[in-house]
Order: structure tokens, then C-alpha cells, then sequence
């Protein structure tokens, strides 16, 4: 089986693709009833050579194309058995940037993958498409209503493009809910900062570790009958923008704990379906689990 991944020099796809390629018939978040394909064939899209070389030493197939140039989805879809669209664009990027590649493109690679004959697409999307809290942890069946101005488009376009491609005809499609990703050297811990110095004491981030998104990607991307299921993917304890500053050996701020946090529940997703359904389970429940193991 061949699996074609985009995004892959992100800082998801360059942590998912080696453990996608490193799976065996008995690896981590294959079901038994699936053990027996062979999922070990990787395609990688990139639009620069030099980037795909250590994918290829890992023994992907390396395509080179734009993720906005049909004629590259094609050649990259042809012939694969499924599809990992983790490419996005976000933070700070123009809004238009956004729209082309978060909706357009992801929505021109699920209508070149259903040309091409792929069974399965998992589309990457973002836990920020439930918009405003709702008094509790988000599940997928919430009603998605992106909005706010700190992400610019990057929420909107990601509900568009899940729209979109879950009403394609004629292939299974799948959606994966990221929460705010970490780990392994990624600098994003150390850029929340950039909201947490504003935000009050108790303000809360939900995360979730590299590995921990690359195992429930794969448990999405193998379970067997869940078309059209949407799964959120995320951690069991959201840190507080106190909690950040510690994390990252910064002073808090002395005015934080005067502060009002607008909407408590904002960006906290459950996990339970994929807990339930796939059995899904972190391996760094929390951001101090992963701290002490060493692999911030």
C-alpha cells in the first residue's frame, strides 16, 4: 500500500512521515483486522529537492511539485492508496495565502485523489475550527464556527476545506483535529509565548506532543470503517499561561493573576471518540510527562 503525504517538511509531517515509514504490519495504531495490508510505502509531495533528500534516505518516494500546481497533485496521487493531506498555512500569513492552500489546495488534492482511484484521505485540520467555547470540552459532533482575529483566515479556511471534502463522492474521508503541537525540538512551545504574556493566569492551551499526534494520525489513517468520522486528537491536560512561562524558565508576569480569561473553554477538546473508537491513549498525557522524559 502507498500513502502519499503532503506537508511533510512541517513541522507535523517531518515527525509523522519518519514514523509512517518506520510502521510495521504490527506497528503502533494498526488495527489487527488491518495487520495484514502492508502500509509501509511512503510518498512524499516537497516543493524543494534538497528537503526531500532525508525522506528519501528513509526510503520515501520523494515528488516534486507545489501543492497549489493540479498537474504536480495528480502526479502525486496517482497510484496511491491513500492520502495524508497535512500541509497548511498559518500564522501570520496573509489571508489569501491561507484560502489557496488550506482550502483550495487541499480541496483540488481530494478531487485529484478521487480521479486517481485513492480509497482513503485523512485531511489535518485544527481543533480552532470550533470557534467560541461551549462550557466544556469540544467534541466533533459541536457545531464548527471559526472565527476570532488572532488566527487571521487559518481557522476559516480549515472548515471550509472539511466541508468540502467530506461531501467528495467516491472516497473515504476522514478528519483529524490537531490541538497546539509540541515536542522534539519544535519551536512552538517557546512561540506561545507570544499570546501567554497577554493572556490571564488561568488561561488555558490544549496540546499535544509529536508523537502523541503522529500515533493518533495513524490510528485515523488505518481504523477500518470510519468514513466521514472526524476525531479530535489532543492531550489530557490543557497548561495555563502560567504553567507556559514556567515551562519556558520565563518570569510571569506581575500583572497576570489581575487579568480576565474571556472564554475558559476556548480551543479545549475531548478525546473520548478516539479513545473509545481507536484506542487511542497519550504517551505524554501531559506537557510535564514529556518535560521529565527529555523530549521537549
Amino acid at each position: 500500500m502507498l500513502t502519499l503525504v503532503t506537508g511533510a517538511t512541517g513541522q507535523v509531517g517531518r515527525r509523522f512521515v519518519p514514523r509512517l515509514l518506520a510502521q510495521t504490519r504490527q506497528g503502533m495504531g494498526v488495527p489487527p483486522l488491518e495487520r495484514s495490508r502492508e502500509w509501509g510505502r511512503v510518498r512524499v509531495l516537497v516543493r524543494d529537492e534538497a528537503r526531500g533528500e532525508p525522506f528519501a534516505e528513509l526510503g520515501a518516494e520523494v515528488v516534486l511539485g507545489d501543492l497549489r500546481d493540479e498537474a504536480a497533485l495528480g502526479k502525486a496521487a496517482s497510484g496511491a492508496d491513500a492520502v495524508v493531506n497535512v500541509a497548511a498555512s498559518f500564522r501570520g500569513v496573509p489571508d489569501e495565502e491561507a484560502w489557496a492552500v488550506n482550502r483550495d489546495a487541499a480541496v483540488a488534492l481530494g478531487k485529484a485523489a478521487v480521479a486517481c482511484g485513492v480509497r482513503r484521505f485523512v485531511q489535518v485540520s485544527t481543533g480552532l475550527v470550533y470557534g467560541a467555547g461551549r462550557g466544556r470540552p469540544m467534541t466533533e459532533d459541536d457545531e464548527i464556527r471559526p472565527g476570532g482575529e488572532m488566527w487571521g483566515a487559518y481557522p476559516e479556511s480549515k472548515a471550509a476545506a472539511e466541508r468540502e471534502l467530506l461531501a467528495l463522492d467516491d472516497m473515504d474521508v476522514r478528519v483529524a483535529r490537531l490541538p497546539f503541537v509540541y515536542g522534539e525540538g519544535d519551536p512552538h512551545l517557546a512561540n506561545s509565548l507570544r499570546w501567554a504574556t497577554s493572556w490571564a493566569s488561568n488561561q488555558r492551551l490544549h496540546m499535544g506532543h509529536h508523537a502523541d499526534v503522529a500515533q493518533g494520525l495513524l490510528r485515523v489513517l488505518h481504523a477500518p470503517g470510519v468514513a466521514g468520522r472526524v476525531y479530535n486528537i489532543a492531550d489530557d491536560a490543557p497548561v495555563t499561561a502560567v504553567e507556559l512561562h514556567l515551562l519556558n524558565g520565563v518570569e510571569i508576569p506581575t500583572d497576570m493573576h489581575t487579568r480576565t480569561d474571556p472564554d475558559p473553554w476556548f480551543g479545549i477538546m475531548s478525546t473520548e471518540r478516539i479513545r473509545r473508537e481507536l484506542g487511542y491513549r497519550p504517551l505524554y498525557p501531559t506537557v510535564w510527562a514529556a518535560r521529565d522524559a527529555g523530549v521537549l
